[in-house]
């Protein structure tokens, strides 16, 4: 019984293998690097959005002859190749910029969420290029391009890790600021108490005397009131010592 030939994702166009075409399923899955029969199928993924779940796959196709073809990506031969590296050394010179005109944390974070999917499609897209370099070791072309992705996946994780760095430095600056305000804060409310235990007798004792009562000292006696004023002043300097000792 003739055996039916697999049903591939890849161009209709391309003569790949039917060994590479049945280890592909209906979706183009992780990034990864075949070979059979001196034939090299990359499947690597576009630059992903901070919001992109969906990855949409690129493929690109090294025949017998050492001829490149791709699908999904602008560009012919290997110059699509080194076009689509180029789309993500783009992407992460733009993700520098924001990185130098964040900050605050609300900017890091959006950066963060924006520099994350790029960091993990180009650290798999090297680990892809470093298989196909295994495979093909007398290639020098794969080789440049891993060593491309390479410098790549260190940018990409320089930027993720000083963004994060940015971030926590900027969370831990503003709670520096607000507790050095809270202390500004706390120390006036002591001084507000303070001042209150030290006028508080003498505000009790005024109003104590102002009553209209006879009382016998509502005469025009001036010790009188020397008397009490020192004597509320002592009773407040006393209420004063006591709140600031348990301060």
């Amino acid at each position: 019984m003739p055996t039916l030939p697999v049903k591939s994702i890849l161009p209709p166009a391309w003569n790949v293998p039917e060994e590479i075409k049945a280890r592909l399923g209906d979706s183009a899955g992780r990034q990864r690097a075949m070979l059979a029969e001196e034939h090299l199928l990359l499947v690597l993924h576009a630059p992903p959005g901070p919001d992109n779940d969906h990855r949409d796959a690129r493929f690109f196709w090294r025949d017998a002859a050492g001829k490149w073809s791709a699908a999904g990506v602008s560009g012919s031969g290997i110059l699509s190749l080194k076009n689509h590296l180029a789309e993500f050394a783009d992407r992460l010179d733009k993700l520098e910029a924001r990185f130098q005109a964040a900050d605050t944390a609300s900017e890091y974070f959006e950066l963060l969420q924006s520099i994350a999917p790029i960091h993990r499609t180009v650290r798999h897209m090297h680990t892809a290029l470093q298989n196909a370099r295994e495979l093909l070791p007398n290639d020098r072309e794969v080789i440049s391009l891993r060593d491309r992705a390479g410098e790549l996946e260190r940018e990409a994780e320089l930027l993720h890790t000083d963004t994060k760095n940015g971030m926590d430095y900027t969370v831990a600056r503003r709670s520096e600021e607000l507790a050095g305000r809270s202390h500004e804060m706390m120390l006036s409310a002591h001084r507000l108490n303070l001042l209150a235990a030290l006028f508080f007798p003498i505000a009790t004792a005024s109003s104590i005397f102002g009553m209209n009562l006879r009382h016998g000292l509502d005469q025009d006696n001036f010790e009188i009131f020397i008397m009490v004023l020192i004597f509320s002043l002592g009773i407040g300097g006393i209420l004063m010592l006591l709140i600031n000792r348990k301060s």
